[in-house]
């Protein structure tokens, strides 16, 4: 970072409120906050909040994105870790063991505590029974932490997952005890469980609205086809059901590589947009 886009950047930050802001957006996460929410929060009007809002926009410490009529704040946090990595040239002549505690500051906005806790990823497919199961399964087994995965649907299966799908995830070797067909309603509204990301897998649509999970939600759509159509013989559906788990495996292992923590919310959108993509994966 060149000394005068330093400069720029202190100069955003010499002031209490704008501090603040950023203080509340880097403990977001690339989810962010939305903006009537962060001005109740820190206390100030939102002619206010959005006045200081636009200097950190100038200094391209803040990403501002519409959603609706809401407006949804997100740190840039590559950029903030480049001010931290100029300080810690500055002060410490790029030896981080001279300045312990920049070198922890560094490490907290390189993705070591940006946010607290795994993020959590709901799937949804109509009935909750195939694709989204299958996906929960795959995620929770490679998350290693820093994931934890979800399943719901618009019309849950009230015989539950689809027995072949179960068979199928036991032997690639995945835990299905904890396994069930469930609405969606369950995460929905302010008393539902937390939500980061949002992933449908409904081949189409046809006509349904996803239910509220929140404006900082961001969320992506892999239209897959659905298990419960697949015809033929039980070797050939088996073999139909190995070739989406293998997909899922491999988008969601692509998704598991990105660096969460220091993307915003933007850049996250775009990368899980290419994920719908067979020929990216390809690519990847």
């Amino acid at each position: 970072m060149e000394s005068n886009d330093a400069a720029a950047c202190f100069a955003a930050l010499g002031q209490p409120t704008r501090l603040g802001i950023l203080r509340h957006l880097l403990a977001a996460g690339p989810s962010g906050r939305q903006a009537g929410e962060l001005a109740e929060t820190l206390g100030v009007p939102q002619s206010t909040l959005s006045f200081h809002i636009r200097s950190l926009e100038a200094a391209e410490l803040v990403q501002v994105t519409r959603q609706g009529r809401f407006m949804i704040c997100a740190a840039r946090i590559d950029r903030v870790r480049r001010i931290v990595t100029f300080l810690l040239e500055v002060c410490c002549d790029g030896d981080p063991a001279r300045c312990g505690d920049f070198a922890r500051l560094l490490d907290t906005t390189a993705g070591q505590g940006a946010a607290p806790g795994p993020f959590h990823v709901l799937f949804l497919c109509t009935r909750n029974s195939a694709r989204s199961i299958m996906a929960e399964a795959i995620l929770n087994g490679l998350g290693d932490g820093r994931f934890r995965a979800f399943s719901a649907g618009s019309h849950p299966s009230a015989e539950g997952p689809m027995p072949e799908v179960l068979a199928q995830l036991k032997a690639l070797g995945h835990d299905v005890s904890g396994l069930r067909s469930k609405c969606w309603d369950a995460f929905a509204g302010p008393n539902g469980t937390r939500i980061d990301f949002v992933i449908a897998l409904c081949d189409t649509l046809q006509g349904q609205a996803c239910p509220d999970f929140g404006k900082t939600v961001i969320t992506a759509a892999w239209p897959l086809p659905d298990p419960a159509k697949f015809t033929g013989s039980a070797a050939e559906r088996a073999t139909l059901l190995n070739e989406l788990a293998a997909a899922l495996h491999r988008r969601l292992s692509l998704m598991v590589a990105l660096p969460v923590r220091s993307l915003d919310r933007m850049a996250l959108k775009a990368r899980l947009d290419e994920l719908a993509d067979p020929h990216a994966l390809t690519r990847a």
